[in-house]
């Protein structure tokens, strides 16, 4: 299976991941800022954008092969939400390919438990029982779910949606199999195991990663850096683009070579 990857830009090679729902464009004003100082290859995960599907009882270990598959055998990487999950799940399973890790807006544990804060469990169930009926609808509701809290909602939105228009539309099957992923993924365990740079960023609006996870995963990986942006909701590369590109920059230059 190919996955799609569009490269951009020189310099140190800068692997990115979008989250559920979304395609490679989202990283669009992103790049345009960091793609001077990276050689950047921002993918479409399985079933969405231009990469064809995986089967549909593919684990996560078989989304971070494809990536793997398909970008450099040495490279920083980056991911938003899921792909902070499978970008983390690379870094477990390919140590010596992924030279620092940067996750934004993500958690090794997606879903609300009684001692862990995030995703309560009944609106993931719901997600996954409209997505049989109306796709599109839930992928909407996503996104409203993304923005929620930021000082510029709308905005954020519709970037967003422009992003999802630029490329076809995602797999019904990827979505409810990433989907699962986002439900039934717990990375907590194996976080220890990291040995490389890290750098995590947050935004303190975000209702989909709480903030009250951020000093439990500091817990998890304390030699990695951490910071919350704090007028930002799930999306603070839409929403502060220079401020994130900034510290994914400073960040990368630091612990390059």
């Amino acid at each position: 299976m190919s996955v799609y990857v569009e490269r951009r830009g020189r310099g140190p090679d800068l692997v990115l991941l979008h989250g559920w729902g979304m395609n490679g464009a989202v990283w669009q004003g992103l790049a345009s800022r960091l793609e001077a100082d990276f050689r950047l290859h921002l993918v479409d995960l399985p079933g969405f954008g231009h990469s064809p599907a995986l089967p549909p009882q593919a684990g996560l270990d078989d989304w971070s092969a494809a990536v793997l598959g398909a970008v450099p055998e040495e490279a920083a990487w980056l991911g938003w939400s899921l792909g902070g999950l499978i970008a983390t799940q690379a870094a477990l399973q390919a140590p010596m390919r992924v030279q620092r890790l940067i996750t934004l807006a993500s958690s090794p544990r997606f879903v609300a438990e009684d001692d862990w804060p995030g995703i309560k469990p009944g609106v993931l169930a719901t997600f996954e029982q409209q997505l049989a009926e109306d796709h599109q609808q839930v992928v909407n509701r996503f996104l409203a779910l993304q923005a929620m809290g930021s000082e510029h909602a709308r905005e954020d939105i519709r970037q967003l949606r422009d992003s999802l228009a630029r490329k076809p539309a995602p797999d019904p099957a990827a979505l409810a199999a990433s989907l699962a992923l986002l439900g039934g993924v717990d990375l907590r365990t194996g976080l220890s195991q990291l040995q490389l740079p890290m750098l995590r960023l947050y935004g303190r609006l975000d209702g989909l990663v709480p903030k009250k996870a951020v000093a439990l995963v500091d817990a998890l990986l304390p030699h990695s850096q951490s910071h919350v942006e704090p007028r930002a909701s799930h999306a603070a590369f839409i929403s502060h683009p220079d401020a994130t590109a900034e510290r994914i920059r400073g960040f990368l230059l630091d612990h390059h070579g």
